[in-house]
């Protein structure tokens, strides 16, 4: 008997500054559909629909509307920045469908056509900022992208470091896609700050970076870099200068669960093994199969069945255990921190306890709270314990 086949949309970027991580989406969520179509658990097939905006904003929307209005998607995977979230939001919105965004992001949003399967702000920007204020420095120097991603995380960066009696030493913004870096790099070597927070997306990133290694290091200065963007993919990228940064994320291919070894194997025998997916991409397969039992369970593919039915369902991921909160829309996800290494790997060194709920307005944080001093990097202390 034919299975039904299900028209998806993936909406992401194949050229243009941050193709790479576009690229990578794309490819998880392909292997994720051709896993659906292969698993004999689901009565249907989904068909993917691509498309490539090319990275230019305003192209969201018009390729969003293509999607709905020609080939009558319901379910849309995709987008990798805010600002190309935004530019979908209404459109999903006014016609009633459903955008699984699988990017991390800022927060302070929360809609009933979107389910957030990235990090919210309390799984990444929070465990990242208490870890250096406890255990690095109290001052900040931000780079970032001119954008609502870099605004919200410098906001939330300036409560945590102001209540803890810290400074921001400078917050300085370069426009998407951006590659002129000098002025900032010179300015890090010249001020010497503790710490540089880096935000910046795709090959200003990457252009940053190596940059910023190349100066600190002829001038004989050691100054850690923070990311909650950071993924293998990029190290590869980047190259030699990617070591070193520290990375909140609740992905990385060094994670020790059998479902990820799988994933991973699965992963390398389709793209190659000197390949590794990034967490983003690895949020994109864990959105299709969401959607694919949100909608075995629904018995429907209908935008509301879907929504009630995928609410509280767990799905043990590459990630760990994995569930939508049916109260705001977000994911459930086990925060991590991690050094980058000359393998191009990371090396986590701290891990939540449980999965936890997602906090997109942080209504629920004290900034006046400390962590705890027990988290350390590796290498830093000889009582260190690498989470396995």
């Amino acid at each position: 008997m034919t299975k039904p086949s299900i028209p998806v949309g993936i909406l992401t970027s194949k050229s243009g500054p941050y193709q790479a991580m576009g690229r990578e989406i794309l490819k998880c969520a392909l292997m994720a559909i051709d896993d659906v179509n292969d698993c004999p658990d689901f009565g249907f097939r989904f068909t993917p629909h691509v498309r490539d905006p090319g990275g230019v904003i305003s192209a969201y929307h018009t390729a969003c509307d293509d999607l709905i209005r020609n080939v009558r998607v319901e379910h849309i995977i995709g987008c990798y920045t805010s600002a190309s979230r935004k530019q979908v939001l209404p459109i999903v919105e006014r016609t009633e469908r459903l955008l699984w965004y699988p990017a991390r992001y800022e927060g302070f949003e929360c809609s009933d056509n979107v389910i957030y399967v990235g990090a919210s702000p309390n799984h990444n920007v929070v465990p990242l900022i208490r870890y250096v204020l406890d255990n690095l420095s109290r001052d900040f120097f931000c780079v970032g992208s001119n954008y609502v991603w870099t605004w919200e995380t410098n906001r939330v960066t300036r409560e945590l470091v102001t209540a803890a009696e810290g400074h921001i030493v400078a917050e300085r913004l370069l426009e998407l896609g951006e590659s002129r870096v000098d002025h900032i790099v010179e300015e890090i070597v010249r001020r010497q700050p503790p710490i540089v927070f880096n935000t910046l997306v795709g090959s200003s990133s990457y252009d940053f970076i190596r940059a910023f290694q190349s100066a600190t290091a002829a001038a004989g200065l050691n100054i850690p870099m923070l990311s909650c963007s950071l993924c293998e993919p990029e190290l590869r990228i980047v190259g030699p200068a990617a070591a070193g940064c520290i990375t909140s994320s609740a992905y990385f291919e060094s994670i020790r669960l059998p479902e990820n070894r799988a994933f991973v194997a699965r992963w390398k025998a389709r793209y190659g093994k000197d390949s590794s997916p990034s967490v983003d991409g690895q949020s994109a397969y864990v959105a299709t199969f969401l959607l694919a039992r949100a909608m075995q369970r629904a018995g429907t593919s209908n935008v509301n069945e879907v929504r009630r039915a995928a609410a509280g369902y767990r799905y043990d991921s590459p990630q760990g255990p994995v569930w939508i909160d049916g109260d705001n829309n977000h994911c459930v996800l086990t925060p991590r921190l991690a050094v980058s290494n000359a393998r191009g790997q990371f090396d986590i060194f701290w891990e939540a306890e449980a999965p936890v709920k997602p906090d997109p307005y942080l209504s629920q944080l004290d900034v006046a709270v400390r962590p705890s001093r027990d988290i350390r990097l590796p290498n830093a202390s000889p009582h260190l314990r690498i989470v396995k």
